[in-house]
This record gives C-alpha cells, sequence and structure tokens, in this order.
C-alpha cells in the first residue's frame, strides 16, 4: 500500500457516518475508472428511495431527483434487482434490465431517470455496485459514463470488481451504524405490489393487471412477461387489450404518462 492508497483509506473510514462517505468511495475509484457522475441510493421495499451520495454534478435538476425518489425509482433495474435478491456485485445496467428497458418511457424520460446524459434522452452507461444490507434493503452506488465516452471498459470493470470489498464494507457500516433505524420492517413476503403500484390506477385494474402494468412500465416485453408469469404471450397480449380498454389508452407511453402523472400528483 502506497501513501495516497492509505490516504484514501483513511478518508473513507473518516466518512463512514456523514454526507462524505460517496464522495470519498468515488475519489478511490476515480483514481482508475473515468466516469462523469455518480450517485448511491438507499433502497428499501415501498418506502422512496434516499439519495446518499449526489455525484450528478448539477447536470439533473432537482424535480428529476424529486420525482425519481418518490416513484420513478420502481422502474429502475438496480432497484428491482434488489429488491429479488440479486447477488452483490458489481453489475452494468444492460445485464440487469429487461429486454425492453431502453426503448421503455422510463429509460428516455428525464422527468424521473436522472441517469440520463444532458442530450434529452440519451443514456450514460451506467455500472453499480448492489450491496444487499437486509431481505427487500440495499445500498446501490453507481458510476455513469456519457454516451460519447463509450461504455466502461472490462479492465474498469475488473478494478472495480477489486475494490468492491472496500465499497461494500464501507456501505454497510455506514448502514449498520448511522442509517437503520428502529422502524427498518420487512415486507410481507407475498407483497409484490408496492403501494405506488396499489394505489396507482387504484379501482380501474385488478391486482393481476396492476402487475402486468408493473412489468409493462419496467421495460418488460410481452415475451418477458409471459415467462415471469408462467403464460403464453397470447395471454399477455389479452391481458394488456384489456388494461388498455380500462384506462382508455393505447400504448404503453400512454400508460408511462399516466404514471408520471401519479407521481406528480402524489409529490404535491
Amino acid at each position: 500500500m502506497n501513501s495516497q492508497d492509505a490516504k484514501d483509506m483513511a478518508d473513507i473510514i473518516a466518512a463512514v457516518g456523514t454526507e462524505k462517505l460517496g464522495h470519498s468511495l468515488c475519489s478511490l475509484l476515480s483514481r482508475d475508472i473515468g466516469f462523469d457522475m455518480s450517485c448511491a441510493y438507499l433502497f428499501r421495499f415501498d418506502r422512496n428511495a434516499e439519495l446518499l451520495h449526489d455525484g450528478y454534478n448539477g447536470l439533473v435538476s432537482p424535480a428529476t431527483l424529486e420525482g425519481y425518489s418518490r416513484g420513478g425509482y420502481l422502474l429502475d433495474p438496480f432497484y428491482v434487482a434488489s429488491m429479488n435478491q440479486h447477488p452483490a456485485g458489481v453489475w452494468r445496467m444492460s445485464e440487469l434490465a429487461p429486454d425492453s428497458f431502453f426503448s421503455s418511457g422510463f429509460a428516455i424520460s428525464r422527468d424521473i431517470h436522472p441517469c440520463v446524459s444532458s442530450s434529452h434522452g440519451t443514456l450514460v452507461e451506467e455500472i453499480g455496485y448492489i450491496v444487499p444490507l437486509q431481505p427487500q434493503t440495499a445500498i446501490v452506488l453507481s458510476l455513469m459514463k456519457a454516451e460519447n465516452q463509450g461504455p466502461f471498459e472490462a479492465a474498469e470493470v475488473r478494478r472495480l470488481e477489486a475494490l468492491a470489498p472496500i465499497v461494500s464494507s464501507a456501505l454497510e457500516l455506514h448502514w449498520r451504524v448511522f442509517l437503520k433505524g428502529p422502524d427498518a420492517t420487512l415486507a410481507s413476503p407475498e407483497s409484490k405490489l408496492e403501494s405506488a403500484f396499489v394505489n396507482f390506477l387504484q379501482g380501474q385494474l385488478t391486482d393481476a393487471q396492476r402487475y402486468i402494468a408493473k412489468l409493462i412500465l419496467q421495460g418488460h416485453s410481452n415475451a418477458s412477461i409471459a415467462r415471469l408469469l408462467g403464460i403464453s404471450e397470447g395471454t399477455v397480449k389479452v391481458h394488456k387489450h384489456n388494461i388498455y380498454q380500462r384506462l382508455e389508452i393505447s400504448s404503453n407511453s400512454d400508460l408511462f404518462r399516466l404514471f408520471i402523472g401519479y407521481i406528480a400528483k402524489s409529490a404535491r
């Protein structure tokens, strides 16, 4: 360990329990990995996402961050993976995202998705550490590159993986000592829908239809939904047709706009 390594480790230890932890971790990572933005969120089932580190460098509006924390995060592949006990470690968003995610409303929306570049609708390459804390609770530390920088290189991913024990240990300690409160409760094991999805379109759709609407919003294709639910694509199409009829809409984009409207209304 050289003197710079020792200083970085000392800074991280000193930052645990403070708002500077994310910055200290990213300072360590930036020595070998190039990235334009970073963020860390605490994800808990049926609780608003909590921003622990804002490394967006002023490129994301407060309104977008608010929309994401209040409901947009529900469509984020990192959140979905965290709630489904995905293995810890370093993951590209593209490895976690459903098959139609990158053409979904969420992926191209600046209203509730902070991980877009300054060019409207242009995704950045995102890679993140998933740090499970307890069932349905995790911290995700993400690094992002602007699209014109290209994806993270294999050597950068290997370096991120090598540093994973440091990142995970620091974030786990931060949670255990400073974030975990007595009100931390687990959702019922059979819960499949967060309150936002239960309340969204309440009275207009059945529970099964709301669950399918959730999968559509998260970026699943008909084939993907069929695999997840163990039904045929034809049955999925029938469900989607009935959902559209009940809501008087004609596309996934219309469904996404309804969801955006719900989040905006709930924020008032």
